[in-house]
């Protein structure tokens, strides 16, 4: 639902009800990714997408519905059957689960505070329960990262501790997916399945060297969505005005700047000096760092020289292991625009754990879930092989426990 906060956030504070479709699972290749939501309010205006086309009046009629009969939550599942070669489908050959729930922000305050936050920019979880007792679904709890606080209630007492717990653990991740608790003990004895909607704070890209590379490769990294810091320990070349698509610009030596700042493991790390006098230091600190990514730039020489002095400064092979170097997938670069496609594309893949080949090469869903974060998530769906059947719409009807 936060992909669509700013509209959602209005209508609150308008106080006008609209019907919320939300892809709580999904299986095998889907166009978008859970949480991803569609709203239809009571004048029939539709806002957000589920699908990216193929099923998005087969939800728009259901949204209507619901609003229509202000009743229990429904769930429709979209995918392939050979029983029905024209029915409403998702031509990707994948499967999703929607949940339509009616929303009326008289009743619902906390979730119209939680979205104005989204809207501000604040890191914010929405944890809302997808599966559980009939009472409970849709209901949401939120949770804001700054200072903790948490809007509304499900049932109260240890349970929604518990899931305040999760949502702000998936919040620092900056992950939205399912989690299921509880049904093993006094604490919360009925099992929840929560799908936990996460608008985290950007991710760091913190590029090492102001160069040619380092201008285009800021440029990518901003595009993706990332916090983007370029340091440098020489002044004349680290500008702002070299630099017009980084968030900040530092002078420093790249390793003290390094240990002073804060990191995660969403941070992507690139070293693009490729001199030994700052690689070195700043790579014995960086490679011992629980973040993302760790890239440095240079020749197959400069990497052959650059591990021997890393040997040489007692840098473990485990930890060399963790290092992208020469950094990038090979796709031909040249210039600095194609080279930071380069870094950016093997930052996406190590990060989605995607293997780099061509699609066309490859076999299976294009889109693969997440893994889970713990133990206690969910156990993801087997990916299934495209059939290359026909699609078809199957409806649920109310959700029952």
């Amino acid at each position: 639902m936060l992909n669509i906060a700013d509209t959602l956030h209005r209508w609150c504070r308008e106080a006008r009800p609209f019907a919320l479709a939300t892809v709580v699972d999904v299986t095998g290749s889907a166009p978008l990714p859970v949480g991803t939501s569609l709203a239809v309010d009571e004048d029939g205006n539709a806002v957000g997408s589920i699908s990216g086309g193929c099923v998005e009046g087969a939800v728009y009629e259901l949204c209507r519905q619901v609003l229509s009969d202000r009743g229990a939550p429904q769930r429709a599942w979209f995918g392939y059957s050979d029983d029905d070669a024209f029915a409403v489908g998702l031509t990707c050959g994948g499967e999703l689960d929607v949940l339509v729930q009616h929303v009326d922000p008289a009743l619902q305050p906390h979730l119209a505070a939680a979205l104005a936050d989204t809207v501000r920019g604040r890191p914010t979880a929405v944890a809302q329960v997808v599966a559980g007792p009939r009472d409970l679904i849709g209901s949401t709890l939120s949770v804001l990262a700054d200072g903790g606080s948490t809007y509304g209630t499900l049932v109260g007492g240890p349970t929604d501790k518990l899931v305040a717990q999760e949502a702000r653990a998936l919040l620092r991740a900056g992950r939205t997916t399912r989690v299921t608790i509880g049904g093993n003990g006094d604490d919360c004895p009925e099992p929840l399945t929560l799908l936990v909607h996460v608008h985290a704070s950007r991710p760091r890209m913190l590029i090492f060297g102001a160069v040619d590379f380092a201008a285009a490769l800021s440029e990518a990294g901003h595009f993706l969505g990332y916090r983007v810091t370029v340091c440098d320990a020489r002044p004349v070349f680290a500008t702002p005005a070299r630099f017009p698509h980084a968030d900040e610009v530092v002078v420093d030596w790249p390793h003290r700047y390094l240990a002073q700042t804060t990191v995660d493991s969403r941070t992507a790390i690139c070293v693009l000096t490729h001199d030994a006098k700052f690689d070195i230091p700043l790579l014995q600190l960086a490679l011992d760092l629980p973040v993302s990514y760790v890239g440095a730039m240079g020749s197959r020489r400069t990497h052959d020289e650059r591990l021997r002095l890393l040997h040489e400064a007692d840098v473990s092979e485990n930890q060399l292991a963790g290092l992208h170097s020469p950094i990038g997938l090979d796709l031909g670069a040249h210039t600095p625009q194609e080279t930071a496609l380069s870094i950016t594309a093997e930052i996406i893949a190590h990060t989605n754990q995607g293997t780099g080949r061509p699609l066309s090469q490859a076999t299976g869903p294009i889109h693969r879930p997440l893994l889970p974060l713990h133990a206690d998530h969910d156990r993801l769906r087997q990916e299934a092989p495209d059939t290359g059947r026909r699609p078809t719409m199957r409806r649920s009807g109310r959700v029952s426990p």
